[in-house]
């Protein structure tokens, strides 16, 4: 690049928004801050009308595997308030999914007249790919995990034929949610690492060296996480661990591709 072309380049990436006091940014968040509560409201209240249907769309996986045992699908609740609150829960739950796309796009409408033009390039793909991703988690523990991990829970029942103690399952509607509910906001954080990393290797915080350098550490890192994500069986942990190293080893590829291309030179150095 010449002399010449170098201060036009840097015009043209110059942030195009005029300065803006302190109560304009305060005004500008408050806007964006309202269109995302009434997006979400709206939302809980269509979810809410719909939400016994959506309770069943969750237990589904459950249903199919007692069905497959012969046995009669069904959940109790033994609190008078349970059920109400478990279908308020519920409304939440499918609310955040539904108007996550409008208030992430909020947020990007008060972030990005603050960032320069080759910012909003790099950050706009990241923007885009991280609900589908979330989304993409979400779809792998309901249509994978949950189906396997229900008849291996499953096969702990025992019949108490011939004196013997019969182990059966009783679940609760508000405890079945609950681990419906982590898992898939797991599973859908989860996917959020390559993201992460990648976004942290395209501006130069991480770098594929480095995370090879500290791969040991990453893995016992993702068991650790597991551990906390997950819910508390060695089976669902060792999952969940393996789908977090598998995702860091994806990371550690996209970094490599996006990351700045450090001279010969400076290597050198």
């Amino acid at each position: 690049m010449t002399e010449q072309e170098a201060p036009e380049a840097a015009a043209a990436d110059e942030i195009n928004d005029k300065e803006m006091p302190l109560m304009e940014h305060l005004a500008e968040l408050r806007k964006r801050l309202m269109w995302s509560a009434i997006t979400f409201i709206i939302a809980f209240v269509v979810c809410y009308h719909f939400a016994a249907r959506i309770y069943e769309f969750l237990a589904a996986p459950l249903a199919h595997a007692l069905e497959a045992r012969g046995e009669k699908p069904e959940l109790i609740y033994t609190a008078l308030f349970e059920a109400f609150f478990t279908y308020v829960k519920v409304s939440v739950f499918a609310a955040a999914f539904i108007s996550f796309p409008m208030i992430a796009g909020q947020l990007w409408l008060f972030v990005a007249p603050g960032l320069y033009k080759r910012e909003k390039r790099a950050m706009l793909p990241f923007l885009i790919v991280t609900p589908i991703l979330f989304f993409m988690g979400g779809a792998l523990a309901y249509y994978v995990f949950f189906p396997v991990a229900w008849r291996f829970f499953l096969s702990f029942q025992t019949s108490g034929g011939n004196g013997d103690v019969q182990i059966a399952l009783m679940a609760k509607v508000s405890d079945y949610l609950n681990v419906v509910m982590k898992l898939i906001f797991a599973f859908g954080l989860s996917f959020e690492l390559p993201v992460l990393l990648t976004l942290l290797g395209r501006v130069g915080i991480v770098n594929s060296a480095a995370l090879k350098k500290y791969r040991r550490y990453a893995y016992v890192g993702c068991f650790i996480v597991a551990a906390i994500m997950a819910p508390p069986d060695v089976p669902s942990q060792c999952l969940m661990a393996g789908l977090l190293i598998f995702l860091f080893e994806i990371s550690l590829f996209a970094v490599k591709m996006v990351e700045p291309k450090v001279p010969v030179e400076a290597e050198d150095a």
